[in-house]
C-alpha cells in the first residue's frame, strides 16, 4: 500500500510563547477558532475543560506519561499526544480502516478501499456505537476530541482527508494490526471480479527475499528459572518501523499501562500495566475461511446452492471516493455481493469465492481495552471470553508468577474432515462455521514445568518444550505455520539458561546464532567437497567455501561469511521459493535438498559476482552492507547510499535470528536498508514494584526537525535497551516538559 507523508515539521504557534495564565484566552481568540471554526462553543468548552483535566509529562526520551482524572480523559490526552508526534501517520491508519485511502491516494487505492468498505460500513458502525456501554462510548468521545482538539490547536497542521474524528470511527480499527485479516483477500482477484483484469496489479514484481517474514517474539519466565525469583516477559513485535507509538497511560481511576500504541490506536496493544504483561505474535491459526458459491440466474436475480435450497444473494452498493488526476473528488461505485458467508471477493472454476472472518469491531475494542485493565491471569482470561481476537497468540506473565500461552479465542468450530486451507463447498452445509470453540479447546499453556513458553509465530506445539500441547489433540486447523528457524533458536537459548535476569534475557534474545545457515551451508560445503577437481567452480569458489567452512554461524558487524551467506541465502531463496511452494515443501527443505548441489553452488558464484560487483570484493563485513537510516518522516522511506547510516549486526528473522532487521538493496542502492522487524523491544520483570528496559526503532517522533526523531538508532542496533520510566519517581530528572494538551 502506498502512503505519502504530510506535515512532519511545524512552526511553533505563537500561543506557546504566551504565559499559562494567558493560554485559555489566546486558544479561544487564535486556535479553536482558526483551526476548527465549524466547532460549536459548547463542543470548545468541552475540549477547554478535558484538557485541564490532563497532564502530558514528556520524559528525556520524548516519551509521553499521560495522566487523567478518569480512563476517558487519559484517553483524550494519549490521542492528542499521538497526534503531536505523528499525525500523518494516526490520520492515514484511519484513512485506511474506514476504507478512504483513495480520497488522498487517489485511483491506486481504490481497491484497497473496496476491501476495507466490503467488512467496514459506517452505518453499522454508527449503531454500534449507539449501543456501546456508556464507558466504552465516553473512551470513544475523549479519543476523538483529543483528535479533534489537536487540530484546533494547530492550524498549521492540515489533514488531508479527516478533518474532524466521530467517536464510532474508533470501531474501525479494533485491533492492533492494519488491515488484519481483511488484508488476506487479493487486490487482484477483487479487482478481476469487480471491476478489472487486475493487470494493474502485475507491475512491479518484489523479490520474495525482500519480504520479511512478519510476526514478532514473546517469552516468557517463570520465577523458578530467574535470579530474583520474578517472572519476566520479553516483548519483541516485529513489524514496519515507526509502526506504533510508545507511551504509558494512567488516570484516578486506576488505569496505568505502558507499551506499544499503533498510531490511532486508544489502548495499549503490548505492554505491561503494574501487576500483569502480554505480548502478541501473528498466529498461524486458520481463521479465516473461503467458500465456493454455485450461482444460479433465476428471474433476472442471483441465488446460491445451499443444501437443497437456493437462497438469494444479497447485493449492497459500495460508493468509493478517490481522488482524481485533476485534484477533484469522483466515486466509483460497485454492486457487491455477499451469502451468508460473506462477501464475494473473486471467482475460480466457475465458482463465486466468498470469504468468512471475524468482524466483531465493538467486542474487539472492549478486549483490547479491558485486557490493559486485567490484573492477573484469571481477569484476563475472563476478558479474553470475548472471543474477538483471531490474529493473535499472546504470551503473558503477571506479578503472582504465573506465565501462560493463549491461542487466538475466534476459532470456527469446523468438520476437521475438509481441508479448510482451500476452499470448500458453500452449498455443502456440512462445512459451515458450528459456533466457536470454547477457550480451553485452543492450544493454551499455564506455567508448565521448563519454567519458560515461547512464541516466533511459529505452531504452539514447542511453546515449551517437552510440555508443549500435544498437535494430535487438536483439529489441524489451529496451526498452518509448522515450526520454524526462529522457534528452534528461542528453544535453543531458553533450555540453556538459568537465573535469567533482565540483562541476560536480552543477551538471550540477542543471541547471533543463525540456525537455518547451520543447516544449509554444511550441505553447501559438502557440494563443493564433492565437485571433480576439474570443475571450473572448484578454483572460484575455493575462497568463499573456505570461508563459510569455518563460520560459526553466527552474525556480526565485522563478520563476512554473514555477508557472503546472506546474499546466497537470499539469491537461492528467489531462486527456488515458487516451486518449493508448487511441490509444498517448505522453501528451506527445498533449498537443503531438492534444489540440487549445481543450483546451490552456481548460485554461490552468483551472489559473489554481485558482491563484487557493488561492493568491490565478496569478503565484505557484514556492517558495511547492513544499514538503518531514517533520513524523513515519510512512511515510505527513501534511502541513499551518500547519506549517513548506521550498521546493524542483526539479520532478517529468516535465516532463524531472533532479533530481526527486514533490509534489502532498495533502487539506486547497493547497501541493505531495513524497514521492518525489531521495532518496540521491551524486558518486564514482575517484581514488588515492575520494572522494565525498552528501545524503539529510531524515536518517538515523526518529525525530522525533533531530537526524537532519532535519538534512539543507535541503541537500537546495539540491542542497548533504556531504562523506561514507569514510577512518578523514575521520571525525577528525566522529565523534559509538562503540559495540558493545547499547551
Amino acid at each position: 500500500m502506498r502512503m505519502h507523508t504530510a506535515n512532519e515539521s511545524r512552526p511553533r504557534a505563537p500561543w506557546r510563547r504566551l504565559p499559562r495564565l494567558l493560554l485559555a484566552v489566546a486558544l479561544l481568540a487564535y486556535g479553536l477558532v482558526a483551526g476548527a471554526q465549524a466547532a460549536p462553543p459548547t463542543e470548545q468548552a468541552r475540549w477547554q475543560r478535558q484538557a485541564q483535566a490532563v497532564t502530558i509529562t514528556r520524559d528525556d526520551w520524548g516519551i509521553a506519561h499521560v495522566h487523567g482524572r478518569t480512563d476517558a480523559d487519559a484517553v483524550f490526552g494519549m490521542a492528542y499526544a499521538q497526534a503531536e508526534d505523528d499525525f500523518n501517520r494516526v490520520e492515514t491508519n484511519y484513512l485506511n480502516s474506514l476504507g478512504r485511502l483513495a480520497e488522498a491516494e487517489g485511483e491506486s487505492a481504490i481497491w484497497s478501499d473496496l476491501r476495507q468498505q466490503l467488512f467496514i460500513d459506517p452505518v453499522e458502525l454508527k449503531a454500534l456505537y449507539a449501543k456501546s456501554p456508556a464507558w466504552l462510548q465516553a473512551l470513544m468521545n475523549g479519543w476523538a476530541d483529543g483528535l479533534n482538539y489537536y487540530l484546533a490547536t494547530h492550524p498549521d497542521v492540515h489533514p488531508r482527508v479527516i478533518k474532524h474524528f466521530e467517536p464510532w470511527m474508533a470501531l474501525s480499527f479494533s485491533e492492533g494490526s492494519i488491515g488484519g485479516d481483511i488484508e488476506r483477500v487479493s487486490l487482484e482477484q477483487l479487482a478481476a471480479f469487480y471491476g478489472t483484469d487486475g493487470k494493474q496489479f502485475a507491475g512491479v514484481t518484489t523479490p520474495s527475499s525482500w519480504v520479511e517474514p512478519t510476526g514478532s517474539n514473546g517469552f516468557a519466565i517463570a520465577p523458578k528459572l530467574t535470579a530474583d525469583g520474578h517472572a519476566l516477559l520479553w516483548i519483541n513485535p516485529h513489524t514496519s518501523f515507526f509502526f506504533r507509538s510508545e507511551l504509558q497511560m494512567s488516570s484516578d481511576a486506576g488505569l496505568d499501562a505502558y507499551g506499544a500504541v499503533t498510531w490511532g490506536q486508544f489502548f495499549i496493544y503490548q505492554g505491561f500495566n503494574r501487576h500483569i504483561g502480554w505480548m502478541h505474535t501473528s498466529t498461524g491459526l486458520d481463521a479465516v475461511d473461503e467458500f465456493a458459491e454455485t450461482i444460479v440466474h433465476k428471474g433476472g436475480q442471483l441465488f446460491y446452492r445451499y443444501g437443497k435450497e437456493l437462497r438469494p444473494v444479497t447485493t449492497r452498493t459500495i460508493r468509493v471516493a478517490y481522488r482524481a488526476k485533476d485534484g477533484a473528488m469522483a466515486t466509483r461505485s460497485f454492486d457487491a455481493h455477499f451469502t451468508h458467508h460473506g462477501p464475494i471477493v473473486r471467482a475460480a472454476d466457475g465458482k463465486w469465492i466468498a470469504i468468512a472472518l471475524m468482524n466483531k469491531p465493538l467486542e474487539a475494542l472492549e478486549q483490547s481495552w479491558l485486557r490493559t485493565r486485567a490484573s492477573d491471569y484469571a481477569s484476563y482470561l475472563k476478558v479474553a471470553e470475548l472471543k474477538a481476537n483471531s490474529s493473535n497468540n499472546t504470551i503473558f506473565a503477571d506479578d503472582k508468577g504465573e506465565i501462560a500461552y493463549m491461542h487466538p479465542q475466534f476459532i470456527p468450530k469446523r468438520d476437521n474432515r475438509f481441508d479448510y486451507t482451500k476452499p470448500v463447498d458453500g452449498s455443502d452445509p456440512a462445512t459451515d462455521w458450528k459456533g466457536l470453540h470454547a477457550l480451553d479447546e485452543a492450544p493454551h499453556l499455564l506455567n508448565p514445568p521448563n519454567g519458560w513458553i515461547m512464541n516466533t509465530n511459529n505452531w504452539p506445539y514447542s511453546a515449551a518444550g517437552a510440555f508443549s500441547p500435544k498437535q494430535a489433540d487438536y483439529p489441524r486447523y489451529m496451526d498452518t505455520f509448522g515450526e520454524n528457524p526462529r522457534g528452534i533458536h528461542a528453544t535453543r537459548v531458553l533450555d540453556r539458561v538459568r537465573d535469567f535476569s533482565k540483562a541476560s534475557l536480552i543477551s538471550a534474545a540477542f543471541d547471533s546464532y543463525l540456525p537455518a545457515f547451520s543447516r544449509l551451508i554444511p550441505v553447501l560445503v559438502h557440494d563443493y567437497d564433492m565437485l571433480p577437481d576439474n570443475d571450473p567452480l572448484k578454483p572460484r569458489l575455493a575462497g568463499q567455501i573456505a570461508l563459510l567452512r569455518s563460520w560459526d554461524y553466527r552474525w556480526g558487524i565485522a563478520s563476512m561469511p554473514t555477508t557472503l551467506a546472506v546474499f546466497w541465502g537470499d539469491t537461492l531463496w528467489d531462486k527456488v521459493h515458487a516451486e518449493a511452494e508448487a511441490e509444498h515443501q517448505s522453501v528451506y527443505d527445498y533449498m537443503a535438498g531438492d534444489a540440487g548441489a549445481k543450483v546451490r553452488l552456481g548460485t554461490l558464484a552468483e551472489a559473489s559476482d554481485r558482491l563484487e560487483q557493488d561492493f568491490g570484493s565478496w569478503g565484505v563485513p557484514w556492517g558495511e552492507v547492513n544499514r538503518y537510516q531514517r533520513n524523513d518522516g515519510a512512511i515510505v522511506q527513501t534511502f541513499d547510499d551518500a547519506r549517513p547510516s548506521i550498521p546493524v549486526p542483526f539479520v532478517s528473522s529468516r535465516w532463524g535470528s531472533l532479533a530481526s532487521f527486514g533490509a534489502h538493496r532498495w533502487p539506486g542502492t547497493k547497501k541493505y536498508y531495513g524497514t521492518s522487524g525489531n521495532s518496540f523491544v521491551a524486558v518486564v520483570e514482575f517484581g514488588p514494584k515492575v520494572s522494565a528496559r525498552a528501545i524503539t526503532a529510531g524515536g518517538e517522533s515523526g518529525h525530522p526537525g525533533s531530537k526524537h526523531f532519532n535519538d534512539e538508532a543507535e541503541r537500537y542496533t546495539t540491542g542497548n535497551l533504556r531504562t523506561v520510566y514507569f514510577w512518578p519517581e523514575q521520571l525525577k530528572g528525566h522529565t523534559e516538559r509538562v503540559y495540558h494538551p493545547g499547551e
